[in-house]
């Protein structure tokens, strides 16, 4: 019973009201609200540098994947301008054989069956048609 009575008159004291107590108080809120805003400032800026990261490592792996397509593409390129190179090549030897008037009238002799004069022409078979029958034949 004692001990109701002491809770009793301990809860009904009040606090004292006095300026250095208000103030203190006062001080308390602003220390929590500037810890407040200084939490919430930190995750404003957290969220915009892991989005700004995130748009970057974005763009580098993209950019990264462009450059080796490139890369492979340009390698292509270069197997194909090769390929081209050759192809002039053989066309200018063929061009400077068409000045020729002894190799035009041998080719219009092959090509066209032409004879020259007393010549006889006989057709003889491609070597690559007759490969080209046995591997038929032999399937």
């Amino acid at each position: 019973m004692v001990q109701k009575k002491e809770r009793q008159r301990t809860a009904k004291i009040e606090s004292i009201h006095t300026e250095y107590a208000r103030s203190l108080e006062q001080q308390a809120d602003r220390k929590k609200a500037q810890k407040v805003r200084l939490y919430r400032r930190l995750s404003v800026l957290t969220v915009a540098a892991i989005l700004v990261l995130s748009v970057l490592a974005h763009n580098f792996f993209d950019q990264r994947k462009m450059l080796t397509m490139k890369k492979q593409e340009h390698e292509e390129l270069l197997i194909e301008l090769k390929a081209m190179e050759e192809e002039q090549d053989s066309l200018k030897g063929q061009l400077v054989k068409l000045d020729d008037d002894e190799y035009i009238a041998k080719l219009a002799r092959q090509e066209y069956f032409l004879s020259d004069k007393s010549e006889i022409i006989f057709s003889m078979p491609n070597k690559k048609e007759i490969k080209k029958k046995e591997s038929g034949k032999k399937e």
